[in-house]
């Protein structure tokens, strides 16, 4: 029986706590596709549906249409449906031991009669670990999100459904899920300190859409035009990218010129003659594997050629090779970037800061990211800037622990950091330093400090409160700590749960 939906909690939540509990045995990043490949065919079912439901009625501008004319659907960027594909076929099948061979058949006739979503949905559903009453209540679970007033704003539905299972499965997968999935608050932060209100949008490194997402999501609360934005993309993850072309057509976003090939970026550049407006990225940290040693003569190199041991000054170059003459570049890159002076990087450092091409600094609070413990600072770097001062802001004091390994940021956070920025960009006399957390420094300042650019060597320290009281803390990190210690007992008991389980098999057989 499908769980009902709790006043307290959105469709997206209950729909996670649900499903998650029909994974049984299944690692998370394996259920993954199995439970994101069946929210994307509702998504273009109930889009087809609706688009199916009008033609049918053949009124007004549709007199006389044929209801499965794909032509007419393509018209109107809508995904053609066949008969064995639409929801309501697997709905009516979902008890049926073949089912997982019923949704992967689907799969496949939705990719022949669409050719954009060719190589992009999974096939995953007739293997043995995955059986067919689990898929089945799957897709009943999914049958519920367009129900009552839901319906008519299911893309939004599933869009807020699909972008919630990506971070949780993120979580659940660890280290390995932080590879295609950015954390939604640092994704927010980016967004927001950019501001995309129109332009090309590139990110070369773009994991499974988030940024892109983020950035039209921003134009569209702004009163903007989303067709104003156009956005280009490169990933070298197949799986990834895959993730990516549904989390963008799940929202109707263009991603036509979002591009895979296996050889990444440096060695396959798909964009190479792409100058952007904006380029937003969270590139892999400290990555050695990069071919930079073959790579030493690149254009791209105009500041200096990176180490062949660490990729964050070549993803830099990279970015600013791609921005136009007055584009705007913001990024996520390891903290020891901005004071590494190895193998060169210091002076290509002193060249970018030279050249007045470095806007702001932003130090991130440590936990963001669910695949390193590294810490991570934002950059954010503009063509053409007119101003001769880099804004320093430390955030290191943000953000708020949601489990004992990982934090965010709250829409305060986010908020409070961008306005900063802003401010300081429009000089309209809002700005100020506030010690501990932001300052306006001078390139003099700058060269001073020997082209160091970590925050907290411009901002100092904050004003401290004489009353802090020791007792409140101390009683808080009695309280965290129990916390800790229930959160390891939990996890020690789903492992010994676990080994259980297999030596019962082992002895059965």
């Amino acid at each position: 029986m499908v769980a009902k939906v709790k006043q307290e909690e959105s469709i997206e939540i209950t729909l996670w706590k649900s499903a998650d509990k029909l994974r049984k045995n299944i690692d998370a990043a394996e259920y993954k596709h199995v439970v994101l490949g069946l929210v994307f065919l509702k998504y273009i079912s109930d889009s087809f549906e609706e688009m199916h439901t009008k033609l049918k009625a053949g009124e007004g501008e549709y007199a006389e249409a044929d209801p499965e004319d794909k032509d007419e659907y393509k018209a109107e960027n809508i995904f053609f449906v066949p008969q064995s594909a639409r929801w309501r076929y697997l709905s009516a099948n979902a008890k049926q031991p073949t089912i997982g061979k019923i949704v992967d058949d689907a799969m496949d006739t939705i990719e022949r009669e669409n050719p954009s979503l060719k190589g992009v949905l999974p096939k995953v559903y007739a293997r043995d670990n995955l059986d067919s009453k689990s898929l089945g209540e799957l897709i009943d679970l999914m049958s519920n999100i367009a129900l009552g007033d839901a319906k008519s704003r299911s893309a939004d539905v599933l869009g807020a459904t699909f972008e919630y299972f990506l971070g949780e499965f993120a979580l659940a997968e660890g280290k390995q899920g932080g590879q295609f999935y950015t954390p939604r608050s640092v994704v927010e932060l980016l967004v927001s300190m950019l501001a995309p209100y129109n332009g090309r949008v590139f990110n070369p490194c773009c994991g499974s859409g988030g940024m892109f997402v983020q950035s039209e999501k921003f134009v569209a609360e702004h009163q903007g035009r989303v067709d104003d934005i156009s956005i280009y993309g490169q990933e070298s993850n197949q799986t990834t990218w895959r993730l990516c072309k549904m989390n963008l057509a799940i929202r109707g976003i263009d991603s036509s010129q979002v591009k895979w090939n296996s050889e990444g970026s440096f060695l396959n550049d798909a964009h190479k003659d792409l100058k952007a407006d904006l380029v937003i990225a969270n590139p892999p940290f400290n990555i050695s594997d990069w071919s930079g040693e073959i790579l030493r003569n690149d254009g791209r190199w105009k500041y200096g050629v990176p180490p062949v041991g660490n990729a964050n000054y070549a993803w830099i170059q990279h970015f600013m090779y791609h921005l136009a003459p007055t584009g705007r570049a913001g990024f996520v890159l390891a903290k020891g970037s901005l004071t590494s002076n190895t193998s060169g990087e210091g002076e290509i450092r002193k060249a970018l800061i030279e050249a007045n091409l470095i806007d702001c600094i932003v130090n991130l609070p440590a936990k963001l990211f669910l695949n390193t413990q590294i810490p991570a600072s934002l950059w954010f770097m503009k063509r053409g800037k007119k101003s001769n001062e880099i804004l320093f802001i430390d955030a290191r004091n943000k953000g708020r622990l949601i489990n004992r390994r990982t934090k965010e940021l709250s829409h305060e956070d986010t908020d409070a950091i961008a306005k900063v920025y802003h401010d300081w960009k429009s000089g309209n006399g809002e700005y100020a330093d506030t010690k501990g957390f932001c300052k306006s420094a001078t390139l003099e300042e700058v060269r001073e400090l020997n082209y160091v650019l970590t925050p907290g060597r411009y901002v100092g320290l904050e004003e401290v409160d004489d009353e802090f009281d020791f007792k409140e803390r101390f009683a808080s990190l009695q309280q965290e700590l129990k916390e800790q210690m229930n959160e390891e007992k939990a996890l020690n008991d789903r492992i010994m749960a676990n080994l259980a389980k297999v030596n019962l098999a082992a002895s059965d057989d």
